[in-house]
């Protein structure tokens, strides 16, 4: 029996759907059985054949790592570890981390805080792409803090290497010294100097687009562009996003993944997200032999 084309394209989508419902009861079938608590209140938690991580029930995982920095920012500062897990296996290589960081810091032409490395393996036809999220490694030991001829970088009491761009003098010692390559110099550009965009976002000749000399809030400060003041020849690094932990805030690496391949918290909460994760999987470190102890896991 023949059908015409519109029962064709019926047929079709009822098919498809049957798949997509097959396929919902599959995930759902994948998913850890829970006892207890209806309500998800329980402590007890599960590793999830979805997110690779043991949530806690009925919670996602940026909201678990929510309840975390609050828990954490409870404490006094030396009683918190700060550390970043970058899962290489979730990562696509999208970049929108360091777009977002681009974005809630507005940095300038040639300051990037959170590169993505990309590296090409295997031999045609088994070839395959990894990538490698870099921000500042925060690490336990920094090479970058004793160079500084005027005590302009220090390390927090929880493990944040920061920058006083009051009394950075931009000699870049620190660049050098950085063995990852995490720091950038500002160098005062700006992205549209020879051309300003108006409001029907024609380029018009002389000048800057206004966005340009919106201040910036890094640690915790209204950092303005204008007037060549700092952070203008300044030397410039990932913090972590200080500025949004102090409101209850994550990362903007972390809740911009697509992938959900960053994940962030208090490594002395043993109950934390990241915590879990390092006791679970055998993660690296970038530069091992370098002795810097970087607080940024990596999960390849």
């Amino acid at each position: 029996m023949s059908m015409d084309r519109r029962e064709f394209v019926k047929a079709g989508a009822l098919a498809g759907a049957g798949l997509a419902a097959t396929a919902t009861l599959v995930i759902r079938d994948r998913r850890p059985r829970h006892t207890g608590d209806p309500r998800g209140q329980e402590t007890i938690r599960h590793l999830s054949a979805l997110d690779g991580v043991p949530p806690r029930i009925g919670e996602d995982l940026l909201i678990q790592m929510q309840r975390d920095l609050v828990k954490a920012m409870a404490k006094p500062m030396e009683q918190r570890r700060w550390a970043m897990v970058i899962d290489q296996r979730k990562c696509v290589g999208c970049h929108a981390c360091t777009i977002g960081c681009v974005a809630e810091n507005k940095l300038p032409p040639g300051v990037v805080y959170r590169p993505v490395v990309t590296e090409e393996g295997g031999e045609y036809p088994n070839v395959h792409l990894k990538f490698t999220p870099r921000p500042c490694m925060q690490c336990e030991k920094p090479p970058c803090v004793p160079v500084c001829p005027v005590r302009a970088t220090w390390r927090r009491a929880d493990g944040v290497t920061v920058v006083d761009y009051d009394k950075c003098i931009g000699c870049r010692y620190c660049l050098t010294a950085c063995p990852y390559g995490a720091r950038t110099s500002d160098f005062g550009e700006y992205y549209t100097d020879a051309a300003a965009v108006g409001a029907d976002g024609v380029a018009v000749s002389g000048g800057r687009a206004p966005w340009e000399d919106q201040p910036n809030h890094e640690y915790g400060k209204r950092w303005s562009r204008g007037g060549h003041r700092s952070p203008m020849g300044n030397a410039r690094k990932c913090h972590f996003c200080l500025h949004r932990l102090e409101h209850g805030e994550l990362p903007v690496c972390v809740t911009t993944c697509i992938g959900r391949a960053t994940y962030f918290g208090d490594i002395s909460d043993p109950d934390g997200v990241v915590t879990e994760l390092i006791a679970r999987h055998n993660v690296h470190t970038l530069l091992p032999h370098k002795g810097t102890r970087p607080r940024v896991y990596y999960i390849a």
